[in-house]
């Protein structure tokens, strides 16, 4: 298993991080996911033979929060939380 990193911009609630979590494990591959609220980050452990990070960003945007390419925070490119 692997570990990444990401940086996600729009979560502001609990329903923010299980939409977040929702998106990602419906990738194949993907095992243990952590979502921090108050950070903005979300570690990802994955088998890197079923699952890469390019997905992590896209099912992270689709769900409709930013990420950033480089693991820095940024502003939100999409339409940001849940709730809003």
């Amino acid at each position: 298993m692997q570990t990444e990193l990401l940086n996600v911009t729009g979560m502001t609630c609990g329903g923010c991080v299980g939409n977040i979590t929702k998106a990602l494990k419906a990738i194949e591959g993907v095992g243990d996911i952590k979502v921090s609220l108050p950070t903005g980050e979300v570690t990802v452990q994955y088998d890197q033979r079923l699952a890469s990070i390019e997905q992590f960003k896209s099912a992270v945007r689709r769900a409709g929060y930013g990420v950033d390419a480089n693991n820095a925070i940024q502003s939100p490119k999409a339409k940001g939380c849940c709730c809003g």
